[in-house]
């Protein structure tokens, strides 16, 4: 595993404990998407193959790389919006329940993107 992959996994960790912890479902909301989405770079950072072309969206990536992920991708995607208006500010954005329902979800991507790369929750403490 290469040391940005498992920092990007760390990172994914550190959001999603913020996310757990956080009061209100805008930010558990937020700090949930963004869990994800480092999981989903480390992921993508690991499988890519660098090219010329302009960036674009992990979400897009995600499935070139990782197939099997393509629903995850695309449950993702489609809070990124909404994620953006939370960390705008906008505190109605999202109910406890979505709030609640993207925590776990960004759980258990993490979880599957740690086992995808070989990463234990010591390498990654060990990262932090």
């Amino acid at each position: 595993v290469c040391s940005s992959d498992l920092d990007l996994v760390a990172a994914a960790l550190r959001s999603l404990d913020v996310a757990i912890t956080a009061t209100r479902p805008a930010e558990r909301f937020a700090a949930a998407h963004l869990a994800a989405l480092r999981a989903a770079a480390a992921l993508v950072a690991a499988h890519a193959k660098p090219s010329g072309r302009r960036p674009t969206s992990v979400w897009l990536l995600l499935p070139r790389v990782a197939p099997d992920c393509a629903d995850w991708a695309a449950y993702f995607a489609a809070g990124a919006t909404k994620r953006a208006l939370a960390e705008a500010g906008v505190s109605t954005v999202v109910s406890e329940r979505e709030a609640d329902d993207l925590v776990r979800g960004a759980h258990d991507f993490i979880n599957l993107v740690a086992d995808r790369l070989g990463v234990t929750r010591q390498m990654t403490l060990t990262a932090s």
